[in-house]
């Protein structure tokens, strides 16, 4: 039997609709398309059921057939999800206050999903931690309510089985796998006292020895706590909104690590900068860390783990989203709003760097968000790995040649061996045998100007004018006219905003990062070149 194809959710501000994964990408036939602004949607955690609220209802329907589960007259809903085993559907909208209901009403609801009956109403106030958070069992479900962590038993919310009392408790993280559970909790630091991060393990929750483990640390605003498939260890990523010492815009991070068995340690990186990503492998033995200083600029690498050899380098440029399909041989890139509000859009992947398909959206509208649907481990049969690229009517995108830097006025012009700068040599923390010491930054940056001068120079004398009969200076200008003021000015405007185009790169490329304004500035260079060619070509 054939594995299924995967579908992927498309939320935008033209509505909601379903696609099915590669070959084809096409809409989902059983799926009729909600034209209607949706606030959220939602899988099941094995994929049979799909969610959403387009303002008006919540509706849930099976991934098969397009066929309603269930309908909820909820118009108010931004947040949804179903608990593992799809027994339990969780809605959430914003707490608020009425002059018939000064206290406010319940915003949390618990539905049984088979009958549409209504399990529970709750306060949640805050969105953060809004979700209940179960075992996989559904055996033990857990919320932060006032300080304290109240468990739940077999989806039984009129009754607290146990509770997790510490001052201040504002996180945690509930074990994946089945029983004894395990969970982090985050307290933050106040008044010179440190954060902590400890594990228990339920029902043992109460008394001096009752952690597992116990790992203390400052800097902390945040907190993300993950946890590896076997429940063995958690990594911790934690963040203060601010770096104090103004090296980074993202604030400062540190990493630690914490497992069941007491053990736990701060992660040392090799470097300075923020830290983007954490991840574990499958096998839980290790993780992965994205981080340091400098601009991301879309491009993807995907490496054969077992040969350790690069399958593709392909570039997805502004990419706010990238997500591995189930089947393991596709991905998903995006750019999203509001991160993002121009040249929204998706594109679907083969892991060998081939773009299978892809959809920008209309002039005004925006995209909000993909999803790819989930399935149960072992759905999909482990394939060989193919170096060859699959494929495809849109071509690839792989990343072109590291060129040499080359001044905005001779890009338009052929390369020539005067113009090639720094194209033999290695970086300059790789490079042996010079005996001279490390170049600042600065330096660097003031030797490749003069090279770049140098070259320009050269490239000039390689192509000498015709003579011609010596013209008139005018206001003694440096650069040359063709007599007609408008052009010049015209000129001198785009030689302008490349120059100031330039200037930006140079920042990025340090480390800085660019303003919506900024980048949208950088993409027009290409732009702004053609149109410096053209008039230039018409003197």
């Amino acid at each position: 039997m054939a594995p299924p194809i995967p579908l992927l959710a498309v939320r935008a501000s033209d509505g909601t609709s379903l696609l099915c994964g590669p070959p084809n990408c096409e809409q989902h036939s059983a799926f009729q398309r909600d034209s209607r602004v949706s606030r959220c949607v939602t899988f099941s955690r094995d994929g049979t059921l799909f969610g959403w609220c387009n303002g008006q209802s919540v509706s849930v329907v099976k991934c098969s057939d397009g066929s309603v589960v269930s309908t909820f007259d909820l118009p108010k809903t931004a947040l949804l999800d179903f608990s593992p085993l799809s027994n339990v559907l969780v809605t959430w909208q914003p707490y608020s206050k009425t002059q018939d209901s000064p206290q406010g009403d319940a915003n949390l609801q618990l539905w049984e999903l088979s009958s549409g009956r209504l399990i529970k109403s709750l306060y949640q106030k805050k969105v953060d931690n809004w979700c209940p958070s179960w075992s996989e069992d559904e055996q033990i479900a857990v919320r932060s309510v006032n300080n304290e962590l109240h468990f739940y038993e077999n989806n039984d919310f009129n009754t607290i089985a146990n509770k997790l009392h510490m001052q201040k408790v504002s996180d945690f993280s509930l074990s994946p796998g089945g029983q004894p559970s395990k969970v982090a909790v985050y307290v933050p630091g106040s008044k010179g006292a440190p954060s902590f991060v400890r594990l228990y393990q339920y029902p043992v929750l109460g008394g001096p020895s009752a952690a597992l483990a116990n790992k203390s640390f400052f800097k902390a605003d945040r907190v993300t706590m993950q946890w590896n498939k076997k429940a063995s260890a958690v990594v911790v990523t934690a963040s203060t909104e601010v770096d104090k010492t103004g090296a980074s815009y993202y604030g400062e991070q540190t990493l630690h690590y914490l497992a069941v068995n007491g053990e736990t340690a701060l992660v040392q990186l090799l470097k300075n900068g923020p830290i983007y990503d954490v991840t574990w492998s499958p096998n839980s033995a290790e993780f992965c860390v994205v981080y340091g200083f400098g601009n991301l600029r879309g491009q993807m690498e995907v490496w054969d783990t077992k040969k350790y050899k690069q399958v593709s380098k392909p570039q997805a440029p502004d990419a706010t989203h990238f997500s591995w399909c189930p089947d393991g041989e596709h991905v998903v890139t995006a750019t999203c709003s509001p991160r993002l509000r121009v040249s929204n859009g998706y594109k679907i992947w083969h892991y060998t760097g081939s773009v299978l398909h892809q959809w920008d959206v209309a002039a005004g509208s925006e995209l909000w968000e993909v999803r790819w649907q989930p399935f149960p481990a072992g759905t999909f049969p482990p394939r060989g790995v193919t170096y060859q690229a699959a494929p495809s009517t849109l071509g690839s995108t792989q990343a072109p040649p590291t060129q040499a830097y080359r001044p905005p006025a001779l890009r338009h012009l052929p390369a020539t061996p005067s113009a090639k700068l720094h194209e033999e040599e290695p970086p300059q923390n790789m490079r042996t045998g010079t005996g001279e010491k490390n170049v600042s930054k600065t330096a660097l940056k003031n030797q490749r100007k003069r090279e770049a001068k140098k070259a320009a120079k050269q490239e000039a004398k390689a192509d000498p004018e015709p003579p011609s009969d010596p013209a008139p200076v005018r206001n003694n200008q440096s650069e040359p006219t063709c007599g007609d003021p408008e052009t010049d000015k015209k000129i001198k405007n785009v030689k302008k905003k490349l120059k100031a185009i330039e200037e930006l790169k140079e920042q990025q490329a340090s480390g800085k990062v660019l303003q919506k304004n900024q980048l949208e500035k950088v993409q027009k260079e290409e732009q702004l070149l053609k149109e410096l060619e053209e008039l230039q070509l018409g003197q």
